[in-house]
């Protein structure tokens, strides 16, 4: 929504831009993402409309926010991540919430399957696109948001046992910045499972991105390596100067090296046989919710 709070005068070449950045909001939007601020910035840098660099970035943010305010770009279009209200759930009636469960509705998909599979990302900006491609499969994911605290990892070693114990192969798939913090994370992530008891060859790690490989391939702007990273020395031994954040890459291409990766896990037949059983259930309650006033009629005395 687009909405007028402060009247404000832009420059021409503001005002293209806004336009250009409202043509890449609603290209996010269509595909069905929302956008966080970084996104939005590296996807302008990667269409060679701004330099990278923080001044640029500044100049970005605070265009978005005069934008926003003088109703020129919809509030909607932009999301901030880390900055959530929390309050509870209201119903007009039982019969929404019937409703409201049978699009809830489902079984473990996996239960069935020889693997137990999670969707790790390094960032929590996007944990949007990291979800919706992991919820498609009912595979769980997680926002590790740098490095994973402690009680993150001893909760996520708790569920890899569990799962092992029941005789599952378990696979963690895995998403980050090709920085040295970011290549260094994987290391971390096993060694620290590790003292856990969840050791190497308990879980298959399986870093999905980003890789040299796909930096060759989709182009995604560079950053300086940061040289005040205790890891730098290593990183720009192997890889050079440059680094790459995962957010510069379009939501399609993370949304599809998730779901490859997922789908080569998955034993089709078994899936299908569970996903009928939910479409037959949801079914009936469906039936209910359309018999809702003669079922209601029965108890209204």
């Amino acid at each position: 929504m687009k909405e007028i709070y402060v009247e404000k005068q832009f420059r021409q070449s503001s005002l293209e831009l806004i336009t250009l950045m409202n043509t890449v909001i609603e290209n996010y939007n269509e595909q069905g993402y929302s956008l966080t601020l970084r996104q939005l910035y590296y996807q302008l840098v990667a269409r060679d409309l701004i330099a990278n660099n923080e001044k640029s970035y500044n100049k970005i943010g605070n265009l978005v926010s005069d934008g926003r305010l003088a109703g020129l770009i919809d509030w909607s279009g932009i999301v901030d991540r880390t900055r959530r209200v929390t309050s509870l759930n209201h119903y007009e009636n039982p019969q929404e919430v019937i409703n409201l469960a049978s699009s809830w509705y489902r079984n473990d998909m996996w239960e069935n399957q020889d693997y137990y599979v999670e969707v790790w990302v390094e960032k929590e900006a996007l944990s949007d696109i990291v979800g919706q491609a992991s919820e498609r499969f009912d595979v769980p994911y997680f926002s590790c948001r740098g490095y994973v605290s402690q009680s993150a990892m001893y909760q996520a070693s708790l569920r890899f046992i569990d799962k092992q114990e029941e005789g599952k192969d378990c696979v963690l798939i895995y998403l980050g910045d090709h920085d040295p913090s970011g290549i260094d994370m994987g290391r971390d992530i096993q060694e620290r499972l590790d003292i856990f008891r969840v050791h190497q060859d308990m879980f298959d790690f399986r870093r999905v991105a980003l890789s040299m490989d796909q930096i060759e391939e989709f182009s995604p702007p560079p950053n300086p390596a940061k040289l005040s990273d205790s890891r730098a020395n290593g990183y720009i031994k192997k890889y050079g100067y440059s680094s790459w954040e995962l957010d510069a890459l379009e939501p399609s291409v993370i949304t599809e090296l998730i779901v490859t990766e997922i789908k080569g896990l998955i034993d089709v037949e078994r899936y299908n046989e569970i996903l009928t059983k939910v479409l037959e259930e949801k079914g009936v309650m469906k039936n209910i919710t359309e018999d809702w006033e003669e079922i209601y009629s029965r108890y209204n005395w």
